[in-house]
């Protein structure tokens, strides 16, 4: 799990925006019921947002994403990943999800990807973005190669490289990418090396994707926490940048 389950994102609120929200079941093509978290603008909405939370799947961090982005009036919705395994009923804190992690695919992630972003075109969204956090950053840039239309996929550091099991990852599934890419990795990650981050862009350029790769210098991995208060600065620019780059695709 990347934030603590009392973290908060460091995200300016909106006071006095109007913004709805709920939490819904979405169902996958392949009968997957999963739990997810909408957050609306009043009003239409034109560009929807796909939050894709880190490891642990749904929980109140990425509730709050959520209803960031419906405060700068798009939709936006934030999924689990667990239905098949948990089902789709909300859950407590003591949540065993390291038991759930080995048995979910990219496939069924992003089935229920397809999904939310099905459900964002329902309520009027004509752009969609997905945003992802770690295990999720991945799966956004994932996302961009899985034919959901996007017109954008933004991934905070996640692993571009391989899975542990050998599968492709985002830098070689570049070639199949059919949306921009905005990376914001983290310069001091453990996990994440610059020599990851070069190779992943590399295989951007090459495969001709428009895209942008940006490292905070002494960044840790997970580094977008209103609890990460040295870091401030970083997170206010990935903020900015995610913003901008939906704005400019929008």
């Amino acid at each position: 799990m990347c934030f603590d389950l009392d973290s908060e994102p460091p995200i300016p609120r909106i006071v006095g925006a109007a913004v709805s929200h709920d939490d819904i079941e979405l169902e996958a093509a392949d009968g997957n019921r999963f739990a997810a978290f909408v957050a609306t603008p009043d009003g239409e909405a034109s560009v929807g947002v796909v939050v894709l939370p880190d490891v642990r799947g749904l929980y109140r961090f990425y509730e709050e994403v959520a209803l960031r982005f419906a405060e700068r009036e798009y939709a936006a919705i934030a999924i689990d990943y667990f239905g098949r395994t948990a089902g789709a009923a909300k859950r407590d804190e003591d949540f065993e999800y390291m038991e759930h992690v080995p048995l979910t695919t990219t496939e069924g992630v992003q089935a229920d990807t397809r999904a939310a972003v099905a459900a964002l075109r329902e309520l009027g969204c004509r752009s969609l973005f997905t945003v992802g956090f770690c295990f999720g950053g991945r799966q956004s840039w994932l996302a961009a190669a899985s034919g959901h239309g996007l017109a954008g996929a933004v991934g905070f550091y996640g692993r571009p490289g391989p899975a542990q099991d050998g599968s492709d990852g985002p830098a070689q599934r570049a070639g199949d990418m059919q949306a921009p890419i905005l990376a914001l990795q983290a310069g001091a990650d453990q996990n994440i090396t610059a020599e990851d981050n070069a190779a992943f862009e590399h295989a951007l350029a090459a495969a001709g994707v428009e895209h942008e790769l940006v490292s905070y210098d002494g960044a840790p991995h997970s580094f977008f926490d209103r609890k990460q208060e040295e870091f401030a600065d970083a997170s206010s620019d990935a903020w900015r940048r995610t913003l901008e780059f939906i704005e400019r695709r929008s």
